[in-house]
């Protein structure tokens, strides 16, 4: 029982190090708060997704997903430039923002810091497509809100440490 709680603390945990993660990098690289926030269900038409690999001492990945406001949004913010489609800049800028995320939230631990590898950024856009990992026991989904948007980081994972 203790072994369950102890996991269920270290989840709580990875939890809390990604919101402080999301908002250090937003705030730092996009000059925006971006706090946890109740995300609205609802259509969102067109978004799109970064995902980062995990592997090492956590194997699993990563995922930055926006509906397309928030994704040009976020994309103007970090580039000062205003972009009107999910063209390749925003595609870079949705995966350069999980890819630092990932960073942040994985060197606020020393065994993922030193133990847990990042891959490139893939990045998928469109109106109807689900990502899902078949191996993941941990899973830990959070929204966030900047200005008037939301967007939502999931890790899916397996801890070995």
């Amino acid at each position: 029982m203790a072994a369950l709680s102890g996991r269920a603390a270290e989840i709580a945990r990875f939890a809390r190090d990604l919101d402080r993660a999301a908002d250090e990098v937003f705030s730092t690289m996009a000059g925006v708060r971006c706090l946890p926030a109740e995300l609205e269900a609802g259509p969102e038409g067109e978004t799109i997704s970064a995902v980062i690999g995990l592997a090492g001492t956590m194997s699993g990945s990563l995922v930055l997903h926006s509906g397309r406001r928030a994704a040009l949004r976020m994309t103007e913010r970090l580039t000062g430039v205003a972009p009107e489609s999910l063209d390749a800049t925003v595609r870079d800028a949705v995966g350069e923002m999980c890819n630092m995320v990932a960073g942040a939230w994985k060197g606020f631990d020393p065994a993922l810091a030193s133990g847990c590898l990042l891959s490139t950024p893939t990045v998928v856009a469109g109106t109807s497509y689900e990502l899902f990992s078949q191996r993941a026991p941990v899973r830990i989904e959070r929204s966030y809100s900047f200005e008037d948007l939301t967007l939502t980081i999931t890790i899916f994972c397996e801890m070995r440490c």
